[in-house]
């Protein structure tokens, strides 16, 4: 059996990088928007451009606004990416909260290698670097993908010190099958490196449009054997417009055997207006108030719904439906729901809204907030950077 300490203890691992991950998703949303709604714009090649973009987000309940920033430029094969966090002071004046800085430089026309750099802020206010992540991506003579992905944070005296490495190589086996396999490795007692992580996916092409997946996961157990903890395995239909995907998750009973535990259910439909509808239902065997060999039922069910009307309206309209855990015999019933209306550029500026409801206590979606943000865009304009050069490679610990 996989020993179960050492899951917590990669969970414990991760929490550090979760977190940064969320506040980085703030940055990540803002940047997309602007990209696309640049792109529009620009006039630039995709080779040479650069471009600047602002969100401001205004959160009701007299909540702290917060304004996001982002500055983009590519030339050749050197990019540089920077995103910014500010929240609103209790001086009522915005203060640097989080810094994200990528730069990505294409070294030959077979490897890339990227520094992405997390910046946060002292109790001082400082800026103070949180995180590094280094990758370099080599593609080998057949068409073999090899990636190193390096993650260190500073200690206490700010020299950087690896806290997770990950090696992963992908390659076709065969004509229908794509197989990469990753291994995680982490700082070890002894003051070396330890793999703590080992997956093998799979992918078959059965059609043109039909898939099956499959993916291992491995754990070492107190005596450093290597135990299977997890398989995911399903398939992916496809007709071109409309996708299934059906995903079973399967983990080691106390008798050692795989079984069923989770099942999701992922549909893609799209009109023949454009609407866009993806309904995900999943599926568990351990819910609340019913008997633990009660086999798989639904749980819970997502629904969004894409729609652009002619004049460049965008709205997202996203609904969760779940079991009401006093009554798990009861029918699914919505929970939350979520409307995300973005209104085109209007003189190099879009607005959206974002409208949260949640079941209260009478059973009722009332309104938990009204989220609006304001994006502005400079025009894109032609760059020109010196030549690059190549950052060095990601060094071993």
């Amino acid at each position: 059996m996989v020993d179960r300490g050492e899951i917590m203890k990669f969970d414990r691992f991760l929490f550090s990088v979760v977190v940064l991950s969320f506040a980085a998703a703030l940055l990540t949303k803002a940047g997309a928007q602007a990209q696309t709604q640049s792109s529009s714009n620009t006039a630039t090649s995709d080779a040479n451009q650069s471009w600047t973009a602002t969100t401001q987000q205004q959160l009701p309940d007299n909540l702290n606004p917060t304004k996001t920033s982002e500055s983009y430029t590519q030339a050749g094969g050197h990019t540089v990416d920077n995103q910014s966090i500010q929240a609103m002071g209790s001086d009522g004046h915005y203060q640097p909260y989080l810094d994200v800085q990528k730069e990505t430089i294409k070294v030959d026309a077979n490897t890339t290698r990227t520094v992405e750099r997390t910046f946060g802020r002292d109790s001082e206010g400082q800026k103070t670097l949180v995180q590094v992540t280094e990758e370099e991506k080599r593609t080998l003579p057949g068409g073999e993908v090899k990636v190193m992905r390096t993650t260190s944070d500073p200690d206490a005296n700010g020299a950087l010190q690896m806290v997770q490495r990950e090696v992963q190589d992908t390659r076709q086996i065969s004509p229908n099958v794509l197989e990469t396999k990753s291994t995680l490795l982490t700082p070890s007692s002894n003051g070396g490196v330890t793999a703590s992580v080992q997956t093998t996916e799979r992918e078959t092409k059965i059609s043109d449009h039909d898939v099956e997946f499959r993916k291992s996961t491995l754990l070492p157990d107190p005596n450093g054997n290597w135990q299977l903890s997890e398989v995911r395995e399903g398939t992916i239909k496809s007709d071109g417009k409309d996708s299934t995907q059906d995903e079973r998750v399967l983990r080691p009973g106390t008798d050692g055997n795989l079984s069923v535990v989770e099942r999701t259910v992922t549909k893609e439909s799209e009109s023949a207006a454009g609407e866009k509808r993806t309904t995900v239902e999943s599926y568990s065997n351990n819910l609340p108030g019913t008997p633990i060999d009660g086999g798989l039922q639904l749980n819970q069910r997502v629904t969004t719904i894409q729609r652009k009307d002619a004049g460049g309206v965008q709205s997202t309209e996203k609904q969760v439906q779940q079991r009401n855990p006093a009554q798990p015999s009861d029918n699914l019933q919505v929970t939350e729901q979520a409307i995300d209306i973005v209104r085109p550029n209007v003189g190099g500026v879009s607005r959206e809204t974002e409208t949260l409801r949640s079941l209260d206590s009478n059973g009722d979606l009332g309104v938990v907030s009204v989220d609006t943000r304001k994006q502005d865009n400079s025009p894109a304009i032609q760059v020109d950077i010196a030549p690059a050069k190549a950052l060095p490679a990601p060094t071993p610990h």
